[in-house]
């Protein structure tokens, strides 16, 4: 007995492919489809496994039961599956050879059609967001997966599947193969930008919840998690000219640049404040368009530096010195939603006394049409909880604002993707942020964005440095917690 098989139901011609594809392999033993109910299962010496929702707790509890061979095969797609040639072989010698509690493999995907290599990254142990690509077939040591499923405290309708994972990384490894060992139906081809925003969508919300739960308590079982303690801030040790300076980082963006800065010369407050533009080495005009602007509050930098990314440049305009006690982000191809926005996140830091203020933004085109979901206010975010849920999510929001000395002491991550991540884990391990929940930031999706149509080794750079992120995060507070 070597593997057993479990499927989702799907549609019977692709199912009955499926299995076909699994049976070439003499190391499958039973095959059992997971279903609410037998239509279109008629293929002979299929086991029907029931199931009311996919990858609940029960689901997986059953899985469990069942897994009495040597390794237990999850495939999570409804669509054909096609196995490479012994591509099934080396998943499991590979398993065998390494005693992993699991692998995954690279393969390739049908995308409208065409046949392209899936390359995937390797599991950290910061590698906790639920929605971490392990493609769609899953080899787990049978033994392991029952381990795991009896130590289940929590039942989940939607998390099971996220809560055996977890579990299995506190007790073995978990092994990516650089190899591509089958071929998969890709049924959703939206462009990377299109697809940033699925887990703040708030019909997504209730599932959200449980994969917070989830990660907590894996958070507390690693010795990781923190408690809703923070360090006050004390804002009135440091004199500043300006109460606050908004930081444009900018690289040719002559299309969107003077749309940014009118948004900040609008803004009304009861206090003084500037905008420093930290300008990129821009070839396209940005210059000039900025040179328009006669406003005296505005300071335009171009560094000495021909290295920086948008972090660098980050740390070029928090240490000018005329940068305002509180140093608040404006993208280039962003603008503030109203007049109000600055004086609200300033109002923020005293009212709820925090390093970090997070506001609530909306996406819209270039024109300022919405785009759905619409409105991203990142509830996620809790002043109980977010600074643990914040290592199992990919971003915390906009506008993102910092008291600038304690930022000058941090240092921003001289990179031009993910170093406002980095930062909000470093700022929440001690400090509290704050939360605004109105729209203070219209988030302008276009086809200049950095991030609107990835590539897939492009996603796969970016998604390993935010994996490693979380790991140093991870370390950090295990340490922050011995220490206690």
């Amino acid at each position: 007995m070597k593997i057993n098989c479990f499927l989702p139901q799907g549609e019977p011609n692709q199912l009955k492919e499926t299995v076909s594809s699994l049976r070439s392999s003499s190391l499958v033993n039973e095959i059992y489809v997971l279903a609410n109910n037998n239509d279109g299962i008629d293929i002979p010496g299929v086991k029907v496994v029931k199931t009311a929702k996919l990858w609940s707790t029960d689901t997986i509890s059953k899985i469990a039961s069942l897994s009495e061979s040597d390794y237990s095969l999850i495939y999570t797609k409804a669509a054909k599956l096609q196995l490479g040639t012994f591509g099934l072989e080396r998943m499991y010698q590979i398993a065998t050879d390494s005693s992993a509690a699991l692998v995954y493999a690279d393969h390739y995907q049908v995308i409208g059609g065409e046949r392209k290599n899936n390359p995937l990254i390797a599991y950290q142990k910061g590698s906790l967001r639920d929605d971490f690509n392990f493609g769609s077939v899953l080899l787990y040591k049978a033994n392991s997966l029952k381990d795991a499923a009896k130590s289940v405290e929590t039942t989940y309708d939607y998390a099971g599947l996220y809560d055996l994972r977890l579990k299995l990384s506190q007790k073995g490894e978990i092994v990516h193969i650089n190899e591509c060992l089958y071929t998969e139906i890709e049924e959703d081809n939206r462009k990377s930008g299109e697809k940033l925003f699925d887990y703040v969508d708030p019909k997504n919300r209730i599932v959200q919840i449980e994969m917070e739960q989830a990660c907590t308590d894996h958070l507390k079982k690693i010795g990781a998690y923190l408690e809703p303690n923070f360090k006050p801030v004390k804002f009135a040790e440091i004199d500043f000219k300006y109460e606050a300076s908004v930081i444009i980082p900018v690289r040719n963006r002559v299309r969107t640049i003077a749309d940014a800065i009118e948004s900040v010369l609008l803004q009304k407050t009861n206090f003084k404040f500037n905008l420093i533009i930290i300008d990129n080495y821009s070839t396209d005009g940005t210059t000039e368009a900025i040179d328009k602007f006669s406003d005296e509050r505005i300071v335009h930098v171009i560094p000495e530096a021909h290295d920086l990314g948008i972090g660098g440049c980050w740390n070029a305009g928090v240490n000018h010195p005329e940068c305002g006690k509180f140093a608040i982000q404006l993208d280039s191809d962003d603008i503030y939603a109203d007049e109000n926005t600055l004086q609200k996140i300033v109002d923020a830091f005293y009212e709820q006394n925090c390093a970090m203020v997070v506001g609530t933004y909306k996406l819209t085109d270039i024109d300022l049409n919405t785009l759905p979901p619409g409105i991203i206010d990142h509830k996620e975010w809790t002043p109980e909880n977010g600074r643990n849920n914040a290592l199992r999510i990919n971003g915390l929001g906009a506008p993102r604002a910092f008291y600038t000395p304690l930022l000058r002491e941090i240092k921003v991550p001289n990179t031009s993707y993910g170093e406002d991540y980095a930062l909000g884990l470093y700022f929440s391990r001690q400090y509290q942020i704050g939360r605004i929940y109105d729209v203070l930031y219209l988030c302008r999706r276009w086809e200049d964005n950095s991030d609107a149509s990835l590539d897939t080794v492009k996603m796969n750079t970016y998604n390993t440095y935010k994996d490693r992120i979380r790991s140093w995060e991870l370390d950090a507070r295990i340490q922050l917690n011995k220490q206690a």
